[in-house]
């Protein structure tokens, strides 16, 4: 089971802003790849691919686990060794310009799988949920909310553990693949409109977690 790297140094959180970067990331979480491999599959130049694949993997993020001889040459195989996770006190130090950065490349990430898991009946089972909650809250409240998050992702971890265990003794049986997605934003500067349904809930979507 992968773990997440919680990033302290705010330099590291600039070196993840790029949008590809974040592609790769998510690209090798539970695969292993080569760079060209990686290049055709997110359409993007070989060099480029290459070298963001080098950064990342001399930041700690992946690990080379295997090289293999094709036609005179050696092709080097990646994977991911940690999710990112950046800690409140660095995204506090964050420059704004890399905060804006990192969320429009997670947002994309984020969009193209949601779109490609809805398109692919992602959310049909009973247990899917999706939830959008207005709230209104003072200082004290949103720093409330953001622990509840922070305390959720070890939890989710620990299902996922002993929902591994089972899968070895089972023999995969009921065996899926989901994601998990926790947000918490300041919603101020959305324009009125778009909130005109007040407090929206739909119960169906986070699928068996991943």
């Amino acid at each position: 089971m992968k773990r997440y790297q919680d990033i302290t140094d705010p330099s590291l959180a600039k070196a993840l802003a790029h949008p590809l970067r974040t592609r790769i990331l998510a690209a090798l979480e539970d695969r292993t790849a080569s760079p060209s491999e990686l290049a055709a599959e997110l359409d993007a130049s070989l060099g480029i691919v290459s070298y963001h694949v080098r950064r990342l993997t001399a930041l700690g993020f992946l690990k080379l686990v295997k090289r293999v001889p094709r036609r005179g040459a050696v092709e080097h195989y990646y994977t991911a060794v940690a999710g990112p996770r950046i800690t409140s006190s660095t995204w506090a130090a964050t420059p704004g310009i890399v905060k804006h950065a990192t969320v429009s490349a997670a947002l994309e990430e984020i969009g193209s799988q949601v779109s490609a898991a809805a398109g692919a009946g992602g959310f049909d089972q009973a247990e899917a949920h999706i939830s959008r909650s207005p709230v209104t809250v003072d200082r004290e409240g949103w720093k409330a909310l953001a622990r509840e998050l922070d305390n959720l992702l070890p939890r989710i971890q620990k299902i996922e553990a002993a929902s591994r265990r089972r899968l070895v003794s089972t023999d995969h049986d009921g065996e899926q693949e989901a994601t998990v997605v926790l947000m918490l934003f300041n919603s101020q500067a959305v324009p009125a409109g778009a909130e005109a349904n007040g407090r929206q809930r739909i119960r169906r979507a986070p699928a068996p977690l991943r």
